[in-house]
């Protein structure tokens, strides 16, 4: 089942600003911030010695740049999640979708590398590998998906068959063509499985209840419908 959803909902699905589970995604681990940190610390000496003594001089602007340099290690993970929430909202079409897993199976795949000296002294590259768990969904139209996201111990329940929901999103009015996915919903666990969290999940949630209760009453209302008619005859 694939339901085309307003932009209104959409942009309440999709939010402007970084939500908390962005923020987290962005703040990452300790060499990520250890990164950001360095950043801002490169950033404030630039402005403080390059920009404040040879082109402003001393004043607010540089003080205020000099603020927003050495802060860059905290608001950092806040401009970069709401950039790709830009990013997603660019996206003219939008739908809901109530699938089942086709299949699954998991992979390894390289996420990065960096350089290193051995106790030789020789430079080596070291790849980083993850374990990912891999998900092809779809409904009863044929329309299938495939979805990919770090491999949880919480995802050892997850089978085919199990429905499954999540947010398409296209740049066709008709959703002919899926140019992104959200994170993925399985209901029956109350687990969302996801690289990325796109979504406000408690307005997600929301909606799939809605949806629920409108295919609910659809379905009581054509056994109703049957019913009258079998009488009759």
């Amino acid at each position: 089942m694939l339901i085309p959803l307003n932009r209104t909902k959409f942009e309440q699905l999709v939010p402007i600003l970084a939500t908390g589970l962005q923020y987290a995604y962005y703040w990452g681990k300790f060499p990520d911030l250890l990164k950001r940190v360095m950043i801002s610390v490169v950033s404030l000496c630039v402005v403080v010695f390059i920009i404040g003594n040879i082109i402003l001089g001393e004043g607010g602007v540089t003080l205020t740049l000099a603020v927003i340099a050495g802060l860059y290690w905290l608001w950092a993970p806040v401009f970069w999640a709401s950039w790709r929430n830009f990013q997603t909202r660019r996206y003219a079409y939008s739908g809901f979708l109530r699938g089942e897993v086709l299949d699954l199976f998991v992979s390894e795949e390289l996420i990065g590398s960096e350089q290193t000296v051995n106790n030789r002294g020789q430079l080596v590259i070291v790849e980083n590998r993850e374990r990912r768990l891999n998900l092809e969904v779809g409904d009863e139209t044929g329309f299938t998906t495939q979805l990919q996201a770090p491999l949880r111990r919480e995802h050892q329940d997850i089978a085919p068959g199990q429905i499954v929901e999540m947010i398409v999103m296209s740049n066709r009015s008709d959703l002919s063509l899926i140019g992104k996915v959200s994170e993925l919903y399985i209901p029956s666990q109350n687990l969302w499985v996801s690289d990325y969290p796109y979504l406000q999940r408690n307005v997600f949630i929301d909606v799939s209840r809605r949806l629920q209760n409108v295919d609910d009453s659809s379905y009581s209302t054509n056994r109703s419908v049957k019913s009258r008619r079998k009488k009759r005859k």
